[in-house]
């Protein structure tokens, strides 16, 4: 049985696919098995030497989305632990050898965020995840030097670009979210786990390379309109009620530095216009996905009652943890 399945989810399977199973495949450790998951509908990744040779694959006939993807790798999986990794990725030798240092020895760790770079530079991708208080998510040290985060720390959650997960802890609280199919999958599976106290590592040994946004790209219309509504959707299922009674009201403080650093040519919504999208765009995706969120309302709701209900920590202490782990509506829309 290996120890650790390492579940890649693929639409584009290309030779950024064949880096990164290379990668994997010359892991320190042994007892690595290697899932390729791939979503192009056309069973590109079998075309690739080295992800035929190396690893298991899962074809789909269409975009299942990142979530069910990973999801599927689990389930053909019986390694006690999983990691997750972007296609677009590389993986230091030592990225497993590393986290499995820190979870194998303490139980209440159910997470490792490892340090993710930028592709070819000492800037980072994220050390960890951070969270805003209307339900939105950013990278922990996102463009900051590696050097400032050569320390292990708790963080709150792994980005799901490459994070490594016990099996006991996704037994107990679930698999990702499929109805969100893309983006903030990775923050709705890390607050259900703190709901029920499992912890989470930022393992600075761990080094992994990222192509930012290589496959997704970096600020499409479906793209914004995506991370609104699934940010929307675990919002309502995972935030304590005085944080999401509050929601709206940060939501219109990032809307309007959104619009702030947009004039000044800068930060994610002026990528969005550089990409092409128009800013009257903005308000129809926010009210698009307010709708969505309403039409949704009763799955989430009864989401929501079932992980109040198996909760180990009070809405007190969840919005004090939270909080120390926190970023600013000016801080996201700065990203």
């Amino acid at each position: 049985m290996p120890v650790v399945s390492v579940a890649i989810p693929s639409l584009a399977a290309d030779n950024c696919l064949a880096d990164c199973v290379r990668s994997v495949a010359a892991q320190t450790v042994s007892g690595v098995e290697i899932v390729v998951i791939d979503n192009s509908d056309e069973g590109r990744a079998k075309r690739l030497d080295v992800v035929r040779d190396r690893a298991r694959i899962i074809e789909n006939g269409r975009n299942v989305g990142f979530g069910a993807a990973v999801n599927q790798a689990v389930r053909a999986s019986e390694a006690p632990y999983i990691a997750v990794l972007n296609d677009d990725a590389v993986a230091d030798p030592r990225w497993l050898e590393a986290m499995l240092a820190v979870i194998e020895g303490r139980y209440e760790i159910g997470m490792c965020a490892p340090q993710v770079r930028m592709f070819g530079e000492d800037r980072l991708d994220s050390a960890g995840m951070l969270l805003c208080a209307d339900g939105s998510s950013k990278q922990r040290g996102h463009m900051e030097p590696a050097s400032e985060y050569a320390r292990p720390a708790h963080v709150l959650f792994p980005s799901g670009c490459a994070a490594l997960y016990r099996r006991a802890m996704l037994d107990e609280i679930g698999l990702f979210d499929e109805t969100l199919f893309l983006y903030c999958e990775d923050t709705d599976l890390g607050l259900r786990a703190r709901w029920r106290m499992w912890e989470c590592m930022y393992v600075a040994g761990a080094v992994v390379e990222h192509r930012y946004s290589h496959t997704s790209g970096r600020a499409s219309v479906e793209k914004a309109w995506l991370v609104e509504r699934n940010r929307l959707r675990v919002a309502v299922k995972n935030l304590p009620m005085p944080m999401l009674a509050a929601a709206p009201l940060y939501s219109l403080a990032r809307y309007f530095w959104h619009a702030v650093y947009m004039s000044r040519g800068a930060g994610k919504t002026a990528e969005f216009r550089q990409s092409g999208g128009s800013a009257l765009q903005l308000p129809w995706i926010v009210l698009r996905s307010n709708l969505d969120m309403l039409s949704q309302l009763p799955r989430l709701l009864g989401q929501r009652r079932e992980i109040q209900r198996t909760a180990r920590l009070s809405s007190k202490q969840f919005a004090k943890l939270v909080r120390s782990h926190g970023i600013s509506p000016r801080q996201v829309a700065a990203l």
